[in-house]
C-alpha cells in the first residue's frame, strides 16, 4: 500500500479496513487494556469474552504488550485485537507483527499512519481539533479516535465537529464511561467508544475477572439496547 496514494485509507486495501470498522462498529465499545503480560492479558480476554464483547485494544505502555496480543491472538482467534497507545513506527511493526488487526494512536503523526497504512493495518489516530482532523483527512484517514474526549468537550465536541466534517466518524476515548456512555453512542457520527472502566488496572491486578465480566456484560447490555444514532 503506497504512503503517496491520494485514495483514502478506507479505499486502498478497503476490504481489511472496513471488516474491522465494521466490527468495531458492531460492538459499539472497545475496552482499552493495559497488562503487565501474557497471562494479565488471557485473563481479561477471558472475562471479555464471557461478557459478549470479543474486542480489546491492548495498549504499549507495558513491556508486556506484545506478548499479550501474541498470547490472546493464539488463545482467542475469534477475537479483534488492536494495539494502543502507539506512537512510533517501530510499534507499529512490532504491534503488528504481534497479530493486532487495527492500531490506535492518543495523537495524529503521519509517519505512524503512513507505516500502518504500508502494513496493510487501519489505524484511529487520535484527534482533539478541527485541524486534526483535516490533516487525517489529508491521510486519507476518516475514521478517527477523539482524545481526551471527555477534556475537549464530550459529546459536545463531536456533535459541532461533525457539521463541518460530516464524513469522519468518532471513537471518543478518554473520559467515557459506564454513565456517559449512552450520551456518545446516541450520536450518528459515532461508530464506537473506548473505554477502561470494564477492564480497570485494579481489576486487573486483582484477578477479579468475574467482576471484569460482570462489567463488560453490562456495557454491552446498554449499547445494545441503544439504537444507533438515537
Amino acid at each position: 500500500m503506497s504512503a503517496k496514494s491520494s485514495a483514502p485509507a478506507e479505499t486502498r486495501g478497503s476490504d481489511p479496513t472496513r471488516s474491522v470498522l465494521e466490527r468495531l462498529g458492531r460492538a459499539r465499545v472497545v475496552p482499552v487494556v493495559v497488562v503487565d503480560d501474557a497471562e494479565q492479558g488471557l485473563g481479561v480476554a477471558r472475562a471479555l469474552d464471557d461478557g459478549g464483547l470479543p474486542v480489546a485494544e491492548v495498549t504499549f505502555r507495558t513491556s508486556g504488550a506484545r506478548a499479550a496480543i501474541e498470547a490472546i491472538t493464539a488463545e482467542h482467534p475469534g477475537m479483534l485485537v488492536g494495539a494502543g497507545t502507539v506512537v512510533n513506527p517501530r510499534q507499529v511493526d512490532q504491534a503488528v507483527a504481534a497479530g493486532a488487526t487495527f492500531l490506535v494512536s492518543p495523537g495524529l503523526s503521519a509517519p505512524v499512519v503512513r507505516a500502518a497504512q504500508e502494513a496493510g493495518v487501519p489505524i484511529l489516530p487520535g484527534v482533539a481539533t478541527a485541524s486534526d482532523i483535516m490533516a487525517a483527512l489529508d491521510l486519507g484517514i476518516t475514521t478517527v479516535k477523539l482524545f481526551p474526549a471527555g477534556v475537549v468537550g464530550g459529546p459536545g465536541a463531536i456533535k459541532a465537529l461533525s457539521g463541518p466534517f460530516g464524513q469522519v466518524t468518532f471513537v471518543p476515548t478518554g473520559g467515557v464511561s459506564a454513565a456517559n456512555l449512552p450520551d456518545y453512542l446516541g450520536l450518528p457520527s459515532v461508530l464506537a467508544v473506548g473505554g477502561s472502566w470494564m477492564v480497570d488496572q485494579k481489576l486487573v491486578a486483582a484477578g477479579d475477572w468475574a467482576e471484569m465480566t460482570r462489567r463488560t456484560a453490562e456495557a454491552v447490555a446498554v449499547a445494545t439496547d441503544l439504537p444507533e444514532g438515537a
